[in-house]
């Protein structure tokens, strides 16, 4: 250990023998002061010489008890003595007694041998202080702890010294602080002497190389670290007792500005974190890895539905018959009649009792859809009313022809319809309501048609037509096919009436000029076209027949729907020689039309151009038809024989007890547009049969290529 002031002022008087005196560069750190024979005299025989890092050379006295020794007082000391003791002493000539301060003079210096004491330089080396002396002299390397104070003690034992004398026990100190206790060792305990490298004078010889700017920190205590793994390379160089040296030991040297630490430390971490990204690069694949690429380029979109024109090659009719021959000839489909027509030119490519009146069924539902289209505003819609009644607190709902009203959110059948949800929360807005009636007066007539039988409303192909029902009259509102309701108005309006506090709800009539409540409207009308197409829907088919009527002046009963539908059609230039029918739908089976008024309907809705103000109103229609194999009711079919038409194939079915119907268009493969029309009168199987044989000839057509 370093001696403290109060040693320091021990040696105030003229020392009686020369001494070397070793500084720190400040003037203010205490100096440490060795008698100059001492560190001049001989090393003892009683072990080989082994180099020193502060004295050393080839000519030191000679051999013998005679020569002298260095001991220490201090820590360290001989067999069975007390080791890694802090206690401070002076180093003194002879035997290692201690010589008082007042026995030293300076006519001592006479008595001594020329200097050998080598200047000596610190050198940083990574984690280790590397002590240099004079080129000539050998040279011991110290491997120091960063940033912690290193002992003459911790140096290698590459050979003995004359640091290794043993001292006597009389020369012991005695301790004033508790022992620590310090592990075994293998070797003989040696004193350790309390020297610090950093108060070394620090006299440079010159050298060859190029003076060095780093400086190593040993003056900042240090906490203490948990043990380390031994090393074996460094286990003769024990370090003891520094990280737990007081601190007042040092409160009398200048504290050293923290600033150049911090920078130091900052310089450090960006240091480290630079060679981090350079490592990164490299090892992850250079500069390419962390290059900024600019976006690619959009994708180049190829649409797969490609128009069908009038520039493909014609087909002829004999081609068209070639085709046609084979699937038409299937027994399975009973009395057949049917038409194909180009619609780019008109020309009727097939005919088969085109113009004999037949049942369409549910492919009658082409000509209720094309007059609502022809007749009716594509952003039109259906509006349901509460207005307020003739008594306080009742209120009445007003039907207006819409069926497609959802009881359940988000359970519907029908795209984009309206609420009663909705409905019920605009009414309570406007106050308490007591008591619910409902208007049914926008419809006159029967609510079933001709020929409809009861049965049809359990099996789920229809529900009593009325303006004002929830889901199309059907008991669970998701299944398209499902029961429907005997009494669709009531069972509405008992709805309305729950979920707005109500008792109940009855039959009754809005008061002219009555305050508006509530209101929802539906879906377009083109949009419950489409829908109505899809599902082949037969409630929604005769609302929007009645709506016709409505906007034509006819009555808005099955009879003046008819009327209407009539009416519209033959207008716009159709044909209708041979039609007849009852209801919009095609549920009675009384119903007659020729399969050429289909084709002429569709044929005028694909024309290739749109010239034509019908032609332009009509075109809706062709979207509506299910895909084959994709869409609506013919999602499920189109599979075997007729699977060349999955997708090509757009068409209404029908469907009653012994009839079968297909009506639409196909694109052959030339890229032509062909319009159809084939209806069935058959008792065979129409799942297994009837309804396949069909589809194979509209696939037909699609493999025609009959130019």
């Amino acid at each position: 250990m370093w001696p403290t002031e109060d040693d320091d002022t021990e040696l105030d008087s003229a020392p009686s023998e020369p001494t070397v005196q070793v500084s720190r560069p400040s003037v203010d750190q205490p100096t440490m002061r060795f008698p100059l024979a001492s560190v001049l005299a001989a090393p003892s025989t009683q072990e080989p010489l082994r180099s020193s890092p502060v004295g050393g050379g080839s000519s030191g006295a000679g051999s013998g008890s005679g020569g002298q020794s260095v001991p220490l007082n201090g820590s360290g000391g001989s067999a069975g003595g007390s080791s890694g003791g802090k206690s401070h002493g002076t180093i003194g000539p002879g035997g290692g007694q201690p010589q008082p301060a007042s026995e030293r003079t300076t006519a001592d210096l006479g008595k001594t041998e020329p200097p050998r004491a080598a200047p000596v330089r610190i050198e940083p080396r990574g984690e280790q202080t590397r002590v240099v002396p004079k080129p000539d002299h050998k040279t011991t390397e110290l491997a120091v702890p960063p940033a912690k104070t290193a002992r003459v003690d911790q140096l290698p034992m590459s050979e003995p010294s004359w640091f290794d004398q043993p001292v006597r026990p009389d020369q012991q100190p005695q301790r004033t602080e508790p022992q620590r206790a310090e592990p075994q060792r293998a070797e003989p305990q040696r004193p350790e002497t309390t020297m610090r490298v950093d108060q070394l004078q620090r006299q440079e010889p010159p050298r060859q190389e190029p003076p060095r700017t780093e400086t190593a920190r040993f003056d900042q205590p240090q906490r203490p670290e948990p043990p380390k793994p031994k090393d074996p390379v460094r286990e003769t160089l024990p370090v003891s007792g520094y990280d737990e040296e007081p601190e007042d030991r040092l409160t009398d040297e200048p504290k050293k500005s923290r600033k150049s630490l911090v920078v130091v430390i900052g310089l450090l971490v960006v240091a480290a974190l630079a060679g981090a990204t350079v490592y990164a690069v490299k090892e992850f694949g250079g500069a390419k890895a962390i290059e900024t690429r600019p976006p690619a380029a959009p994708a180049v979109v190829q649409p797969l539905v490609k128009p069908a024109g009038a520039g493909s090659p014609a087909p002829s009719a004999a081609g068209v018959k070639s085709v046609l021959t084979g699937p038409a000839g299937n027994s399975a489909l009973g009395t057949l009649t049917g038409s194909v027509v180009d619609p780019a030119n008109g020309a009727a490519l097939w005919q088969q009792g085109d113009t004999i009146p037949a049942t369409p069924a549910s492919s009658l539902k082409i000509l209720t859809a094309a007059a609502a289209l022809l007749s009716l505003e594509k952003t039109d819609q259906l509006s349901t009313k509460v207005v307020q009644g003739a008594e306080p607190g009742t209120v009445v709902i007003v039907g207006g022809g819409d069926p497609t009203i959802s009881g359940t959110p988000g359970s519907s059948v029908y795209p984009g319809a309206a609420s009663l949800d909705d409905l019920v929360n605009q009414v309570k807005q406007k106050g308490a309501v007591t008591k619910v009636l409902f208007d049914l007066g926008r419809y006159t007539g029967e609510a079933l048609g001709p020929q409809w039988e009861s049965a049809d409303i359990g099996g789920g192909s229809v529900a009593p037509i009325v303006p004002f029902m929830l889901d199309g009259g059907r008991v669970n509102p998701k299944d398209v096919n499902g029961a429907r309701t005997g009494s669709p108005g009531q069972a509405a309006a008992d709805a309305f009436a729950q979920r707005i506090g109500a008792p109940g709800a009855t039959a009754g009539t809005a008061p002219q000029g009555a305050q508006v409540l509530g209101e929802i409207k539906s879906a377009p009308i083109e949009q419950l076209v489409d829908n109505m197409m899809q599902i082949s829907d037969n409630v929604l088919t005769e609302a929007i027949a009645r709506e016709i009527a409505i906007k034509s002046g006819n009555e808005p009963s099955f009879a003046g729907g008819v009327k209407a539908v009539r009416d519209v059609l033959t207008k716009n230039g159709f044909d209708l020689t041979g039609a007849n029918f009852v209801d919009g739908s095609g549920l009675s089976a009384s119903n007659r039309i020729p399969a050429k008024l289909l084709t002429d309907v569709l044929s005028q809705a694909a024309k290739p151009s749109l010239d034509d103000p019908r032609t332009a109103k009509l075109r809706p229609l062709l979207t509506a038809l299910p895909v084959a194999g994709g869409s609506g009711t013919l999602a499920g079919r189109y599979g075997g024989n007729a699977a060349q038409g999955r997708g090509w194939v757009r068409a209404k079915t029908g469907t009653l007890t012994g009839v079968n119907a297909l009506a639409g268009t196909v694109v052959d493969v030339d890229g032509r547009v062909l319009v159809f029309a084939f209806m069935s009168a058959s008792n065979r199987n129409a799942e297994t049969e009837v309804r396949p044989a069909l589809d194979v000839m509209a696939a037909a057509l699609r493999g025609c290529g009959c130019s």
